[in-house]
């Protein structure tokens, strides 16, 4: 079946475009002009996947992100914005957005973001895939694993540095995870977007470097070492110096 998309975009155009779009893309669309159409529409008949701009009169997208959440809906959301300062970039992601489009965008790239988020939230079935690339120093599923003055529970997705907890969203959760359980290994940006988007942006995304620099900001704390370190122009490593 296919995969339904609720779109909240209040420019004409670019919904109808959209809206177009997708659905000769195989998407089964709801599109509305506004936040509060937006809740209406996603309580009474909860999409697959959600696409929201920031900007919309009334409620906007964020506020429809952030009541979304507040009532535990996990329905991964991509937002829609013409802002690209990284403080807006952070916003959203705070508000609970799984990812987001900068406008003027080319619709190909929605598309793959689209199918990086179904993919992450689709049930397992009974196929078999081929395994992904392997990397070294895993550590058993659903048990404590730690690095770094970090400890992570899995199964609870609860994860703390010493004695502080981190509130953490599920992206944040899913790549402190990968740093931890390969502390002291330089990751590269391809193997991380790989492991938890499902699929390489490419060298011009700021995607991974907004969602390092807020994940820093949660764990950093005075007097204490900084854990994620840039390697430039490779990736990233999670190491207490």
């Amino acid at each position: 079946m296919a995969p339904t998309v609720l779109l909240a975009e209040d420019d004409r155009a670019i919904r109808h475009a959209l809206e177009r779009a997708l659905t000769l893309e195989g998407y089964r669309v709801t599109a509305v002009a506004d936040g509060v159409e937006a809740l209406a529409q996603a309580h009474r008949t909860p999409p697959d996947v959600l696409v929201l701009d920031v900007m919309m009169p009334g409620i906007d997208g964020l506020q429809v992100c952030r009541v979304l959440r507040a009532e535990g809906d996990r329905t991964p959301i991509l937002m829609l914005t013409a802002l690209v300062e990284t403080a807006d970039r952070i916003a959203g992601l705070d508000a609970g957005a799984d990812d987001y489009v900068v406008k003027p965008f080319d619709v190909e790239e929605v598309f793959a973001r689209l199918r990086a988020l179904l993919r992450r939230t689709a049930p397992r079935d009974d196929t078999p895939e081929p395994p992904p690339p392997p990397l070294p120093v895993p550590a058993p599923e659903g048990r404590l694993i730690e690095a770094a003055g970090l400890r992570m529970d899995p199964r609870a997705r609860r994860a703390w540095r010493g004695e502080r907890e981190l509130e953490l969203t599920r992206t944040e959760f899913e790549l402190l995870e990968l740093l931890v359980r390969n502390a002291g290994i330089v990751l590269d940006h391809s193997t991380i977007y790989d492991r938890i988007w499902g699929y390489d942006f490419g060298p011009g995304s700021k995607n991974l470097a907004v969602y390092v620099g807020y994940l820093r900001r949660k764990l950093d704390q005075p007097g204490a070492p900084q854990l994620i370190h840039t390697v430039r122009g490779v990736g990233y490593v999670l190491r207490e110096d």
